[in-house]
């Protein structure tokens, strides 16, 4: 169980949340929803444990099984299958049986014996963790997340970053845990990732706390919905599903209304009349008292969600280039043993538009990250024609120096900008005031996002590499970047599991991973997308 009481949070300055409670217990489904920035990372951090409040405490009785949006796994070199095995001790036991096993192969006489013995004892320390029943629970759960057996053998190094977020989520999902804290558990997830896991936490017996921008999600599993309201840095707690949710909100709002216009007719008429009695010295006490009266109609009314902001997002105004600014010939990448592509041919002409598709692990962020010149091929070129300037919107934000501030790391972009224009653009993607000191290693995943595309705006690219580019936004900020890739005159290669961000696109060709395969787009490519 967390118990949150009386808490207050802030980003440097600026207050996220004010005198704030919250309890999540056996059976609470929460769904924490607000705006970009509002503070919803920041909350579960501090429920987590990984960061304090400013004000107020938190306290937690039992296990808490925390998903942060950018997981940063620790040792690349363990496999993925002990790392999942690791949320219940098992891990140590299965490497010490495996070691164990080898040295009994490799060894004779008293060696051998030694062996034997230490793997007995990691056998029995295994069996009592739940062994061999355990370890095939946590390979139905990464199986079911689109793990199968082969990648849970490579080491996490080897694996893309959608890959390992998914071995992070199987992880804290075969935890167990009396709560579970997920940060957009659906990131990276195809269609039937999805379903599975709105079936596991729909049917999950400990409390949970959800951030997630699935409203499916949202419909299926939770029970309660708190919204963060950045305007008023304050929790909205509505007992009740997301449907209801949506319906009651909307009530509440229409409700303010109609109690504020009711207000101020009646406060204007005081006035009004206060101002007439004013002129008049026997009654200018009366119309004090009137004055005051007609504040305390406003004053004592619920304030009115003002309209939340939101980024205006654009992309850039490409450069002139040549005919075919980008080309490939003969790409292929391995990691250790496991081949990842072979023998890719890319031809990106002026203007083009091409989705990359393939299951998870069959390259694609591998792809981009080669024709950004972030890593090398094993074999083959990338071939710059005439004039290309390349723009990289990398999933992970790799990109970002988490130790940089948001306007330095802007200012690195922009070195062309005075420092009131870059402050400028920067604030139409709500980075104003205190909120450019902020360092990139604490914005939430959404804010990493518009930081991101906003060094995108200002760098003249005529070739965009754009890698999941609507994770992490809030509808009103998806709908912004899918009208902006719409406008854009230059040439696009997208990732995405996102099948609005591809009719967005428009696009006139599709690449298939890990194969190579080249093709016009046709809508009958339509349904694989979410499924990629």
């Amino acid at each position: 169980m967390i118990t949150a009481q009386d808490i207050e949070l802030r980003a440097g300055a600026r207050l996220l949340l004010e005198g704030a409670s919250l309890r999540v217990g056996p059976g609470d489904r929460v769904g924490l929803v607000g705006r970009n920035g509002a503070g919803k990372t920041t909350l579960t951090r501090v429920l987590a444990g990984e960061a304090q409040p400013a004000a107020g405490q938190v306290r937690r009785a039992g296990t808490v099984g925390y998903l942060p949006q950018d997981p940063r796994t620790g040792d690349l070199g363990i496999l993925a299958r002990d790392r999942i095995l690791g949320a219940r001790g098992l891990d140590e036991a299965a490497r010490a049986m495996r070691s164990s096993a080898e040295r009994m192969g490799g060894s004779d006489g008293a060696e051998q014996e030694q062996a034997m013995r230490a793997y007995d004892r990691a056998s029995l320390e295994f069996e009592a963790l739940g062994g061999y029943a355990s370890e095939s629970e946590a390979a139905r759960i990464a199986a079911s997340l689109g793990l199968p057996e082969r990648v849970l053998g490579q080491p996490l190094g080897t694996l893309s970053g959608g890959q390992r977020r998914r071995v992070e989520l199987a992880r804290i999902l075969f935890g167990g845990h009396d709560v579970l804290l997920l940060d957009e558990p659906t990131n990276h997830l195809d269609a039937d990732s999805i379903m599975w896991l709105r079936r596991f936490l729909a049917g999950y017996s400990g409390g949970f706390i959800v951030i997630s921008h699935d409203a499916g999600l949202l419909e299926a599993t939770v029970n309660t919905v708190v919204h963060l309201d950045a305007q008023r840095a304050e929790l909205d707690t509505y007992a009740m599903g997301w449907t209801a949710y949506l319906q009651q909100r909307e009530t509440d709002e229409r409700r303010r209304k109609r109690e504020r216009a009711n207000a101020e007719k009646q406060a204007s008429a005081l006035r009004e009349q206060a101002e007439r009695m004013r002129a008049k010295a026997t009654k200018a006490r009366a119309a004090q008292s009137m004055l005051k009266r007609a504040d305390r109609l406003v004053g004592g009314l619920e304030q009115e969600r003002a309209k939340e902001r939101v980024a205006r997002i654009r992309l850039p105004e490409p450069q002139a280039c040549g005919k075919t600014p980008l080309s490939a010939r003969g790409l292929s990448r391995s990691y250790g043993s496991e081949e990842v592509f072979t023998d890719v041919d890319l031809d990106i002409d002026r203007g083009s538009r091409v989705v990359v598709l393939g299951l998870n692990g069959a390259g694609k962020t591998t792809l981009l990250r080669i024709l950004a010149g972030v890593d090398e091929p094993d074999t083959g070129a990338v071939i710059h024609g005439h004039g290309v300037r390349i723009g990289y919107y990398a999933q992970e934000h790799e990109t970002l120096d988490p130790a940089r501030t948001v306007i330095e790391t802007f200012s690195s972009a922009a070195p062309q900008l005075s420092d009131s224009e870059r402050r400028s653009v920067l604030g139409s993607f709500l980075f104003s005031g205190d909120d450019v000191a902020k360092p990139v290693g604490v914005l939430s995943g959404g804010e990493k996002t518009r930081l991101a595309l906003a060094t995108l705006v200002v760098s003249s690219a005529n070739v965009l590499l754009l890698d999941e580019p609507t994770n992490n936004l809030d509808p009103a900020s998806r709908e912004e970047i899918l009208s902006a890739l719409g406008r854009y005159q230059g040439a696009v290669i997208l990732v995405t599991h996102d099948e609005g961000a591809v009719r967005a696109l428009d696009p006139q060709r599709v690449v298939i991973l890990p194969e190579g395969d080249e093709d016009l787009w046709s809508d009958d490519y339509a349904e694989l997308v979410e499924l990629a």
